[in-house]
């Protein structure tokens, strides 16, 4: 077994862990691999593994993580002289019918908020083939990215890297399959602890149940959105409210005619509302458009170098054993960094567009697109018409001399939450493994399990045999390890 931790930077989730799986003595150490013919060559580096067999590692989701721990598996088998079949079994799961990365939010123009160093390899490994210099120079597109002279490729582009890394596990990955749950197992009846897991899928096509056992499992499910609960009801009834990640997706659909003078509404304050509001506006360009927002300003993303260090890998153990009341403080500053705020280059986008259409409208006429600010919205409803109705508390009197009304019911033709994402798809996943746990924390709450500095989901001692299997969570460690965790 190998008792180390590889990490590995991935899309806007720093780092991902690779602990505790079967070495087989393979070499780990940074080396240069010449290219090879095809993507499908470089996957043999990885056996593809029989129906039924046992497995060393099943990936829950099949998103950066995931595929950053695909990649660090492959770079340490490639060149390896152990046989084939002697190397790491793994699947990936995913219930997608194929590879697709944030594509409700792939807005024209919209950037990357991280340096394309932290990608799913060269942090970890530089000569990796997996690095997005090497993915540039393999597409012919080298020379022509450094002369765009930036650090932070488009969201499009960072896109097609990660589908051009995921084209190498094809025959690793099972697509359109969503895991219903995770129990416990025993591979000999003799055994008095849990030495392996029984994952069960639905085909989501077919509806059929599928099986995989396995001796390791990563939970790297990513989020579901985050419908706040007052405005749940008006979000699941009428067809016109959507969330943020269905934006490209779906919002053509609502709004077919790119002409027309619809009224549409964006709220939140932070990069996803801010990226939308300003690409509508492009889309819709004689459209009125409102972006809602609680404060009274955009609020810029604090990525100074100082407090970017936060990111690094060794920042997370501080972060681990600190005390609770001080981690909880630290978490709270370091939000800085990436909820409720805007890239400064896209705040000042937005403010030069808002200034010119002033230059542009008569005085005293409503503005065709505009801040609301200080609102807080309190409720969704129909409109007779089938528009929605945007209730809201709206507490501008508060802080700005006027006489603006303290409640507002704004109405528009299609309303976007970007109210973000809520990472607990793992608690029902891992439900059957409740009466495993060692002392669950956050009881008043709700159940919570409990990780360890290196992910690893912590059972009662003597309930699982840790040196033949084990859980490791991805994505929803916040709470133990700060925002910069995996």
């Amino acid at each position: 077994m190998v008792r180390s931790i590889h990490r590995v930077a991935s899309l806007d989730e720093p780092t991902v862990v690779v602990a505790n799986l079967p070495s087989n003595n393979i070499d780990r150490s940074p080396q240069y691999l010449p290219q090879a013919s095809s993507r499908t060559e470089w996957a043999r580096a990885l056996p593809s593994p029989s129906p039924g067999e046992l497995l060393d590692l099943v990936c829950i989701g099949f998103g950066p993580a995931a595929i950053g721990i695909g990649v660090a598996l492959q770079d340490a088998c490639e060149g390896s002289t152990v046989p084939l079949s002697y190397r790491p079994k793994v699947a990936f799961i995913e219930r997608q019918a194929g590879f697709a990365w944030h594509v409700g939010m792939q807005l024209p123009g919209a950037k990357m908020q991280i340096s394309f160093i932290k990608d799913l390899a060269t942090q970890r490994n530089p000569r990796s083939r997996f690095t997005f210099l090497n993915y540039l120079w393999t597409k012919g597109r080298l020379n022509q990215y450094a002369n765009l002279n930036t650090f932070r490729p488009s969201r499009i582009q960072y896109q097609d890297y990660l589908n051009w890394c995921a084209d190498s596990f094809l025959d690793l990955v099972h697509y359109g399959e969503e895991v219903i749950d995770v129990s416990p197992s025993r591979q000999s009846s003799q055994s008095q602890s849990v030495d392996s897991f029984l994952v069960t899928c639905r085909d989501v096509k077919s509806g059929s149940s599928i099986h995989y056992r396995t001796r390791h499992v990563v939970v790297a499910a990513g989020g579901r959105p985050n419908i706040p609960s007052a405005l749940a009801h008006g979000y699941s009834a009428q067809t016109n409210i959507i969330h943020s990640s269905q934006c490209m997706t779906t919002l053509p659909h609502i709004l077919p005619d790119l002409g027309s003078r619809y009224r549409i509404a964006v709220v939140g304050g932070g990069q996803s509302g801010a990226e939308i509001f300003s690409g509508v506006q492009r889309a819709f360009p004689n459209a009125q458009t409102s972006l809602i927002i609680r404060g009274g300003a955009l609020r810029p993303t604090d990525d100074s170098p100082f407090v970017n260090e936060i990111f690094d890998p060794e920042q997370i153990a501080n972060m681990f054993h600190r005390k609770d009341h001080l981690r909880a403080a630290s978490i709270i500053k370091d939000k800085a960094t990436n909820y409720g705020v805007v890239r400064l280059e896209l705040i000042e986008r937005i403010y030069e567009d808002l200034y010119a259409q002033s230059l542009l409208s008569p005085p005293g006429s409503r503005p065709q697109n505009r801040i609301l600010r200080y609102r807080t919205v309190t409720g969704l409803k129909s409109s007779p018409s089938g528009a929605a109705i945007v209730m809201c508390d709206n507490a501008t009197s508060q802080y700005e001399k006027c006489d603006e009304p303290v409640h507002d019911q704004l109405e528009f033709d299609a309303v976007i939450l970007a109210t973000g994402y809520v990472r607990d798809l793992h608690l029902e996943m891992l439900k059957p493994l409740q009466q495993l746990a060692a002392q669950p924390t956050g009881a008043s709450e709700g159940f919570e399990w409990r990780v360890s500095e290196d992910y690893r989901v912590v059972f009662e001692s003597g309930k699982v045999d840790s040196s033949q299997a084990g859980i490791w969570l991805q994505g929803c460690n916040e709470k133990t390890h700060g925002v910069s965790m995996p």
